[in-house]
């Protein structure tokens, strides 16, 4: 059984009193110490109970890129919205899980079993998890490595410690858990072992980096470099996975419920048998429930023909309806998005299945991860495909990145790490073993210019593509310091040439009307309307031409302001603590 099924399902007996809501409150143990920290089996049940800091079974991460500049959805996150985000509305500065990760290295650091440094590992490879996630969102933070006594005013009512220094103990914790956990390779993927704390440090590592050289105002330029080696250093150490191949590899990835073991490293498993389900589907693909994720055309225009050549450097692009701009493309394409090809079930009866405009606002709708079946899974939270955590594609993804940014790919680099994924999606062409030489006009644009390099642009081409709706999007916009693009990217769909009705899998049908004002009668009883006369309504879809251009959707207001690279501290915390202070420019 998975460690974290095992959690869920008996590691609550543990210890009792662990989820105070204050950073006096100490945990009490209900067993006896000698029970739990004076046997193996004691360490392991309790460790187990750090797996709850992983993303839970029913959201997993795959709607975190929903709140990005790839994807059109339904409404405006709090954190984009304008005069949503506030002291009094923020959250998150919870530290429960902390105190029961402190709690048990203080007990476990004086225990005689002998292999209690392995278990040491597991906790400071969590208390580098939490704290990582901390300091993303608030930045300062407090550093506390020990369970705090009540008498401990000067801990409990302190000031936040610099998230520099912060990250220096995380990566701390990080490098004592690759040293002293004992486990390097579980087919399960579900448990933590050597590889899994590698992999997390080369995202951790990654983010620091690029947030020290993309935000001159902390003064931190200097240091970005070294960060980006430990990148490099740490992929290097990662031995045991390759990239799962197959036509349809891509895709398949992500729909299975025990994860492929030679290219997934961490996955959060799903068990009908425990009723542990994710609404993957539902949250995806239903027209009423969830945020109806649809990918941009801004995006889909960042795809490579399958000959590896930019599809953009077609000069009439901007117009090419769907049907035409889906052809001869990365056949990744195919694997995250509804083409004419892609055919559904219903109770096991297959049927054809164009893009449904009424549950994606652009055309261009989801499939990466959601079942093909629609019973029952679009209508209620039935999926068990395991949410994948972190995986090899991820890792050399990193690798290159952090190579682009020191100046030290080569070819040979770069076949074996952008090269090697865009072969295994199926494109053809110099780019598997050559790097770039000339920029992208399209791809410098998309990223406001920030970068110019070309081999750093097809690595941000290349993580995008690749890592879509797994939860990495929001932070590398972050990290990268260009939050504009939460408030500006265009949330454009397909072409449409003017007014009518269209067949989008030219299978004969027509699939979708596209009117103003009044709607009219067509002959296919299945087709879809939608209304695209001219508003500034939120909740509404246009044509950039009026009657005719882009498909634009309207989620609502979108506002972006740079204190927003930080949450601010919640106010009912700082009223107990003044102390914490107040991020910049929410004062």
């Amino acid at each position: 059984m998975n460690r974290y099924i095992q959690y869920m399902a008996a590691g609550v007996l543990t210890l009792a009193g662990l989820a105070g809501c204050d950073l006096n409150e100490m945990p009490q143990a209900t067993a006896s110490r000698q029970a739990i920290f004076e046997s193996r089996s004691g360490l392991e049940l309790y460790s187990n109970s750090f797996y709850e800091l992983l993303p839970t079974p029913y959201d997993g991460v795959f709607q975190v890129d929903d709140n990005s500049d790839l994807v059109a959805r339904n409404g405006v996150d709090t954190r984009f919205s304008p005069n949503a985000l506030s002291p009094i509305t923020s959250s998150g500065w919870d530290w429960k899980d902390l105190r029961n990760i402190n709690y048990f290295i203080e007990n476990c650091e004086t225990s005689s079993v002998p292999e209690k440094n392995h278990f040491l590992g597991l906790a400071r490879f969590f208390r580098a998890y939490f704290y990582f996630t901390k300091v993303k969102r608030f930045g300062d933070v407090p550093w506390i490595d020990r369970t705090i006594d009540v008498a401990d005013e000067a801990t409990l009512y302190g000031p936040r410690n610099n998230r520099f220094e912060v990250m220096e103990h995380v990566l701390a914790d990080l490098n004592y858990a690759i040293e002293n956990i004992t486990a390097t390779s579980d087919p399960s993927c579900t448990t933590i072992t050597k590889n899994v704390v590698r992999a997390f440090k080369t995202r951790v590592c990654l983010y620091e980096a690029s947030l020290r050289k993309y935000h001159p105002g902390y003064g931190q330029q200097a240091s970005a470099g070294t960060w980006f080696q430990e990148v490099v250093n740490t992929a290097n150490e990662i031995t045991g996975f390759s990239l799962h191949q197959g036509p349809d590899a891509y895709r398949d990835l992500f729909l299975q419920k025990t994860p492929y073991a030679d290219e997934t490293i961490l996955s959060v498993a799903l068990d009908a048998a425990l009723s542990t389900y994710s609404s993957r589907n539902r949250k995806t693909i239903s027209p009423t429930y969830g945020n109806r994720p649809s990918l941009t055309r801004r995006f889909i225009n960042s795809y490579l023909n399958v000959d590896g050549t930019p599809f953009t450097g077609n000069p009439g692009y901007r117009t090419t309806p769907f049907t035409e701009e889906v052809k001869n493309r990365d056949p990744r394409m195919a694997q995250t998005i509804r083409l004419g090809s892609y055919r559904r079930t219903e109770n096991g009866v297959p049927i054809i299945a164009p893009p449904n405009l009424d549950q994606s606002y652009t055309g261009y709708q989801i499939i990466k991860g959601c079942y093909d079946e629609r019973f029952p899974y679009d209508d209620e939270s039935r999926n068990e495909n395991a949410h994948l955590i972190f995986r090899w594609a991820e890792v050399l993804l990193n690798k290159a990145e952090a190579l682009a940014e020191l100046g030290r790919m080569t070819d040979g680099e770069w076949a074996a790490t952008i090269g090697a994924i865009r072969a295994r999606a199926g494109l053809t062409g110099p780019s598997l073993t050559q790097m770039p030489t000339a920029a992208d006009p399209y791809m410098a644009a998309f990223y406001r210019n920030r970068f110019s390099d070309p081999v750093m642009l097809e690595v941000l081409r290349e993580r995008a593509i690749e890592m879509i709706f797994e939860g990495l999007r929001p932070d590398d916009l972050v990290r990268w310091r260009l939050g504009e693009l939460f408030q500006e990217a265009d949330m454009n769909g397909i072409y449409v040439p003017g007014l009518g009705e269209y067949d989008l899998n030219e299978d004969g049908i027509m699939d979708v009307c596209f009117y103003q004002n009044e709607q009219p009668q067509s002959t296919t009883p299945s087709i879809i309307y939608v209304n695209v006369t001219p508003s500034t309504e939120s909740g509404t879809r246009q044509l950039s031409a009026g009657a005719s251009g882009e498909l634009i959707w309207n989620p609502g207001p979108r506002e972006w302001q740079d204190r927003k690279y930080l949450y601010p501290v919640p106010e009912a915390d700082r009223i107990k603590n003044p102390a914490l202070g107040q991020n910049p420019g929410w004062e």
